[in-house]
């Protein structure tokens, strides 16, 4: 995850929600001092902590951060994830934004992981959508990442998919293809979704990077990717879950991807309990 965007993107957040200033926090003096421990209140797998240090960092540099859990971790509930120490003020300001953040991640990459986990050893590869919430595409994938899986596309910038629409306005798969190899250089890669068998051996003969067999049964798929040459990489896509994902381990994809990664988790319950130590003012 790249710490210069995500500071840049945890500056918008924290403005978002202190504004001019946090007004419960203006009860304690910079004397007030206190240890915070941010533990899972359930069983899952941890994604984000470098929110914790990066975010507080923004707020007071003088606030330490302890990582005692790393990205990928499997964590039981109870069980510590991060010490944070330093004025009180600060550590309550940043709170609600960091938690609300680093909950998200961790209930994307427990739900990702859980995928895996379901393939058993294959090699098929779990992968994301464009699926994701405006302002955290870079968070939520990544949460992917540390449970496990494998990012699509970022965007629309940095590959071509040729999807339903773009075939019909196109005309032809075969012109679709030949248009967008045509407008990109030798490293865009290009994907064609395909619905029905005819469709698929003209993407076939039109030879893109990757062809996505679109709201299949896992039967069809099974048959399409013996027809698939080993050079054009396979995907499953539309409507799989963690409840069908078994019954497409054994089709033979490349990659399966999974919108509900990120768009139908719950958050992985935390919590923050701050104990305070009040330090005399020195003077002089």
């Amino acid at each position: 995850m790249n710490r210069l965007i995500a500071e840049k993107a945890l500056r918008h957040f924290l403005i978002e929600d202190i504004g001019e200033r946090d007004a419960s926090s203006v009860i304690f003096d910079d004397t007030d001092e206190g240890e915070a421990i941010v533990r899972a209140k359930g069983e899952g797998i941890v994604a984000g902590v470098h929110i914790f240090e990066w975010g507080y960092n923004i707020l007071d540099p003088l606030v330490k951060v302890e990582l005692l859990k790393k990205d990928g971790d499997r964590v039981a509930a109870g069980e510590p994830i991060v010490r944070i120490t330093g004025k009180v003020s600060r550590i309550l300001s940043g709170e609600r934004v960091f938690l609300n953040l680093v909950q998200r991640m961790s209930a994307i990459a427990t739900l990702t992981k859980q995928c895996v986990e379901a393939l058993d050893g294959s090699r098929t590869r779990i992968v994301d959508t464009r699926k994701t919430t405006p302002g955290l595409r870079m968070f939520e994938k990544y949460a992917v990442r540390a449970g496990g899986g494998f990012n699509h596309r970022q965007g629309l910038y940095d590959a071509v998919m040729l999807k339903d629409n773009h075939i019909a306005a196109a005309g032809s798969i075969t012109d679709a293809v030949e248009k967008a190899r045509s407008a990109h250089g030798h490293m865009m890669m290009i994907e064609v979704e395909v619905e029905t068998e005819e469709q698929l051996m003209e993407a076939i003969k039109a030879s893109p990077d990757v062809i996505m067999f679109d709201n299949q049964t896992p039967e069809t798929m099974k048959h399409w990717v013996q027809l698939v040459p080993p050079a054009i990489r396979t995907e499953a896509s539309g409507g799989i879950d963690l409840e069908k994902l078994r019954d497409y381990k054994d089709t033979g994809v490349d990659v399966i991807s999974i919108g509900a990664l990120t768009h139908s988790v719950s958050n992985l319950d935390m919590s923050m309990n701050l104990s305070i130590s009040h330090k005399e003012a020195i003077t002089q």
